[in-house]
């Protein structure tokens, strides 16, 4: 790939911004969500029916694929995009926030992190020149670097020093990725709820020079209150001629105050997780499938919604094959899930664009303050 990848912001209403991010492998529109591909697919769906959707790119993770099957292995096969039968853009994570939150016996150094896998066992080393050289195998189109994300709450001390130690990171992550034509590589601001550590982390990162900024260290216990204050600042902080990405956000409500303060790319397990779990979000707000209220409802789940679960099956098939604990449970709901949240960014996009956002925000919390439809 000879192309770079490039960011066209189009219109903004307010703080919040429509464009597109050109890839050598297809265009993202945003604001944009991910659906999460954690372990080379997206559970409960084909790379098609994803695709149906509406996604423009998907998201893999670095941990997961270096322990199973391996990133080596991946690139002998061809690459992640042949191997999952994805031919449109994949975003891969660096691997650090699953080392600190699933992996088993961690060391941290300034070299990198050594850990033993959630698997089996086995001991591995992750750095960012590491990181930075799984990705590349991986083949994935958009690169994050390599940082540490401490849980909050936390002291203001470990807060600044893991910050400190991420932007030591993003420049050695800089390095080793190199020039690549037609992959991007994004840095990931740090420092937690403190405004002025923000502001230092994204200092930094501009100086490096990166071709996205994603905002880390977020919707790690803290709550959505605190959450939006951080953001009422840290996005501001980031250049506005690049992509910013809010890792792991998250609900519905999260992404459209996510999107009212200027962000542009998202991705969260939520809606295929809660798919397998019974719940599906709608245009009311979440409806819970397992209740008995759905067992003889001839309904669609959401009758503006033109998914497969809500086209052609009914609130009491939903309800039946969830509790028979059958597959195609599973499969629906995270259909419907996936095409709610589509659906959901394209409106804002829409909305936009034709600088009508806070009227389109009104009107999205007025549905959901109404809740689920009555029972019959």
């Amino acid at each position: 790939m000879t192309a770079r990848v490039t960011f066209d912001l189009q219109a903004t209403d307010g703080a919040a911004r429509t464009g597109v991010l050109s890839t050598p492998r297809g265009t993202i529109r945003t604001p944009a969500f991910m659906p999460v591909g954690t372990a080379g697919t997206v559970k409960a769906m084909l790379p098609e029916s994803v695709a149906a959707t509406g996604a423009d790119i998907l998201l893999g993770n670095t941990y997961h694929l270096m322990l199973r099957p391996g990133a080596e292995r991946v690139a002998r096969l061809g690459g992640l995009h042949r191997f999952m039968n994805w031919d449109g853009p994949i975003l891969t994570d660096s691997g650090g926030y699953q080392v600190m939150s699933l992996a088993d016996l961690r060391q941290l150094t300034e070299e990198g992190v050594t850990f033993r896998s959630h698997i089996d066992g086995s001991k591995h080393a992750l750095t960012p020149e590491r990181s930075m050289e799984i990705q590349r195998l991986l083949g994935s189109d958009i690169v994050m670097a390599f940082d540490e994300c401490p849980a909050l709450p936390a002291p203001r001390e470990r807060i600044a020093e893991s910050m400190a130690l991420s932007m030591r990171w993003a420049a050695r992550s800089r390095e080793a990725f190199g020039d690549r034509p037609g992959h991007a590589l994004f840095g990931i601001q740090q420092g937690g709820l403190e405004e002025d550590l923000r502001a230092e982390s994204a200092a930094a990162l501009t100086e490096i020079g990166f071709d996205g900024y994603a905002i880390g260290g977020l919707a790690v216990g803290e709550g959505q209150e605190a959450m939006f204050g951080a953001l009422d600042y840290a996005p501001g902080q980031l250049p506005a001629d690049r992509p910013r990405y809010l890792m792991g956000v998250g609900k519905p409500d999260d992404l459209v105050g996510a999107v009212k303060r200027g962000l542009d790319m998202f991705d969260c397990v939520l809606p295929s997780r809660s798919g397998r779990t019974g719940q599906a979000f709608t245009r009311r707000g979440v409806v819970n499938l397992k209740n008995a209220r759905h067992a003889d409802d001839p309904r669609p789940l959401d009758e503006n919604c033109t998914c497969p679960a809500c086209r052609n099956y009914s609130r009491a098939y939903l309800h039946h094959v969830f509790r028979a604990g059958e597959m195609i449970s599973g499969m629906l709901l995270t259909w419907h899930n996936l095409h709610y949240y589509q659906e959901l960014m394209a409106e804002m996009r829409a909305a936009i664009a034709e600088g009508r956002f806070a009227a389109w925000e009104a009107g999205f919390h007025a549905a959901r303050a109404e809740g689920d439809i009555a029972p019959l």
